[in-house]
Parts: C-alpha cells; sequence; structure tokens
C-alpha cells in the first residue's frame, strides 16, 4: 500500500560458531521489512522475509508499522520508532513515500518488499559498494549475558552507531479488522526494541548486556546493526549480525 504522507525524519566473510559445528558464508545483506498488520499487500512479503531468514548469509528484521490502523486494525506488533525510521529512510534516499510493504536493503535502497528478485537484484547492487557489511560484528550468548564486539577496519572512519534490536523469531497474529479480517499471519525476527549500544570508536569495542534486561515478552533473539550516520540521519550498514537466544550460541558477521 502507497502512502504519499509526507514526513520530516525523526529518527568478510561469515564466520558462525555454534555448540553443533562450524558453518561459513558470504556476507550478503541486512534486509528491513517495514510491515503492517492492516495492509493487505503484506502478507506475501511476510512470508517472503520468513524464507530470507533462512539464509544464513541474510539478517533479516520486521519492523511493523502504525501507517495504516486507522484502516480499522491496530497493528499489535507496530513500534513508533519503526515508522520513524521508515520516514527517515525516505528523506535519505530522496524519494519522499512511504509504503507497506518495503524491504531496506543494507540501509541503502528502498523496493517493493514482496518482489524478491528485486530485492536481490539491489543486494547485488549493494554488494558493490566495499564498506557495505564490512565491520565484524561477533555475538555471543553466555552466562545469562549477551557479549557484543565489534572490530575495527583499517582505514575506515565512517561515523555511525552500533544498535541492539531484540526481536521475536515468529509471531502469529489472528486479525479481527481491517484489510486482512479474519486471516492469521506470522512475522518473522519481529524488532521489539531499539537500544543504542554506542557509536563507532576506531577500535575494537565490545559490551556485555544482561539477557534480563531485554529477552521479555517472547524474545527469542537478537539482532546488532552497525549502521554509518544517526538515528535521524540513518546511512549504509556496515555491520550486522542476529542470534537466537534459546541456547548459548556465537555468532561473527
Amino acid at each position: 500500500m502507497l502512502s504519499r504522507r509526507v514526513a520530516s525524519a525523526c529518527l568478510v566473510p561469515i564466520f558462525v560458531v555454534a555448540s553443533f559445528g562450524f558453518a561459513c558464508a558470504a556476507p550478503r545483506a541486512l534486509l528491513e521489512l517495514f510491515t503492517s498488520q492492516g495492509c493487505s499487500s503484506c502478507p506475501p512479503a511476510d512470508k517472503l522475509l520468513g524464507e530470507f531468514t533462512k539464509d544464513p548469509s541474510i539478517v533479516g528484521l520486521s519492523l511493523p508499522i502504525d501507517l495504516w490502523d486507522y484502516l480499522g486494525w491496530k497493528d499489535t506488533l507496530a513500534l513508533p520508532g519503526h515508522s520513524a525510521r521508515q520516514r527517515a529512510y525516505a528523506q535519505m534516499s530522496g524519494e519522499w513515500q512511504v509504503y507497506t510493504p518495503q524491504i531496506v536493503v543494507n540501509g541503502s535502497k528502498p523496493v517493493v518488499g514482496s518482489d524478491r528478485a528485486a530485492i536481490e537484484r539491489v543486494i547485488a547492487q549493494t554488494d558493490r559498494n566495499p564498506a557495505i557489511m564490512s565491520v565484524p560484528v561477533l555475538l555471543s550468548a553466555a552466562g545469562g549475558r549477551l557479549a557484543v564486539t565489534v572490530k575495527s577496519v583499517p582505514g575506515a572512519h565512517a561515523a555511525g552507531e552500533v544498535w541492539l534490536c531484540p526481536f521475536s523469531t515468529a509471531v502469529a497474529v489472528a486479525i479481527g479488522r481491517g484489510e486482512n479480517r479474519g486471516r492469521t499471519v506470522t512475522y518473522h525476527n519481529v524488532v521489539r526494541a531499539w537500544r543504542k549500544l554506542g557509536d563507532l570508536a576506531g577500535t575494537d569495542s565490545s559490551w556485555s548486556v544482561p539477557l534480563s534486561e531485554f529477552k521479555t515478552g517472547g524474545v527469542d533473539g537478537a539482532a546488532v546493526v552497525v549502521q554509518e550516520g544517526t538515528r535521524a540521519k540513518p546511512g549504509i550498514i556496515l555491520g550486522a549480525a542476529s542470534t537466537q537466544l534459546g541456547a548459548e550460541t556465537t555468532e561473527n558477521r
């Protein structure tokens, strides 16, 4: 669904170590899906994101927004910060419009969220930027804490921020009104909060966060996003990683 409402902005190889063994893949992308329970065009995109999240070289996140709440159904997962983030992306891209379903690839380019071919094409395009996904991010969950390390990259001087995004891996919602009335839709890797860990410092940086501070309300995973720019003026994705919290694991992307 397309909205022409315009608002000011407010806002390496992958090496995975887990208890069961090792896996390797080339880094590809962070996909941010802006979706809404009140949008009849969104369920195919929600399903597609679930398919993308099965690819270990992709970090896929659902960011539900409240854009279509006025149509008769209030999105039960939406966060005001998600709507602000989408508007900030629109301003930075110069497109001046927001819509659902929309995927922003690597913080760089928006695309229709249900168009697999377009998404994969944009992933390939953004791969040509050597700065995108160039910053290694290490996550480990152990002893009731999430340890985060963002490695420095020689010669890189981009200013950016490091964000922790707790998420729920799968949330099934029975929608009672609006365009999706009577449907039950499953949303994948639903971001439940944004917590700024710090800024890029030009050196290795580490944080240790108690799981008890964010592993609530169905949260069973966490992503860390390293992004050029600021919350109000987001830029390209410099690095990202995600991990499940049901078992103690380590991931490095």
